[in-house]
């Protein structure tokens, strides 16, 4: 007798790069190292420093994967961008590095981070689901099944290391007000009904992070501003609006700002 049962499909290669693939962005480093490769830059040239010093102050190559993969997850939190030889500290990269500021600056970095501001939005001030539980919703926001693990072992240490742990619960850390130690903007629960955060910036006012800090770093109208100090605003912004905001699907292309004569 023949049978009725259909076969299945195997998967095409391009199915599994799919299945494989995250659709929302996470760091697979956590925020200690980032801050760590922060204080390294300013301890080698201030605000900016060259590539290859800045490796070879970890003992390591420029062209590693390892060291290009911490450069890239320290642009994610915030902290760093690079153009061809050299790495230079954000806004908030050299709010970071001050003792002052670097608990609320850590603060509104791992709320920069598109995984866990929706993570935050889902579960702020709840008791957070054991491993299995979290690793489950990770999956419903968008990182592959694969990952996960990876995804949320890092979640979980970053958000120790920027103060959002309390009880097993997610607790935005709070500052004294008048210093340096001020509240992360306040993306919580009245936001959380546009997408789980401000990131739209309509109507309410509400920015990302990370644009808050561009906001921040603008200096005042009629001082000085030279064009290079502008053109690399403007790079920071372009590289910040790709974690703040989301783009074409597949769309590789990038921003580059330039000078002209």
């Amino acid at each position: 007798m023949e049978s009725t049962a259909e076969a299945v499909k195997p998967e095409t290669t391009e199915e599994k790069a799919t299945l494989d693939r995250s659709s929302i962005k996470f760091p697979y480093l956590d925020q200690d190292d980032s801050v760590e490769l922060a204080k390294k830059v300013f301890e080698i040239g201030g605000k900016s420093c060259d590539k290859v010093a800045l490796a070879a102050g970890f003992n390591v190559s420029a062209d590693g994967g390892a060291f290009s993969q911490r450069l890239a997850t320290a642009k994610m939190y915030g902290f760093l961008f690079s153009e061809k030889k050299t790495v230079s500290l954000t806004e908030l990269g050299q709010r970071v590095v001050d003792p002052a500021a670097e608990k609320p600056a850590r603060a509104e970095s791992f709320r920069g981070i598109p995984l866990y501001e929706k993570l935050y939005a889902d579960f702020q001030g709840q008791l957070l689901p054991g491993n299995d539980g979290l690793e489950a919703h990770i999956v419903k926001l968008g990182v592959a099944p694969k990952q996960k693990d990876k995804a949320r072992q890092v979640f979980q240490r970053s958000a120790r290391q920027a103060g959002y742990f309390s009880n097993n619960r997610l607790v935005a850390p709070q500052f004294k007000q008048g210093s340096a130690e001020t509240p992360p903007p306040a993306n919580d629960k009245a936001d959380a009904g546009n997408g789980g955060g401000g990131n739209g910036g309509n109507g309410g006012g509400g920015h990302h992070p990370l644009i808050d800090g561009l906001i921040r770093a603008l200096p005042g109208a009629g001082t000085l501003w030279p064009l290079e100090a502008r053109r690399k605003w403007l790079q920071a912004a372009a590289m910040n609006f790709d974690y703040a905001y989301n783009a074409e699907t597949d769309d590789v292309r990038s921003i580059k700002v330039t000078i002209e004569t």
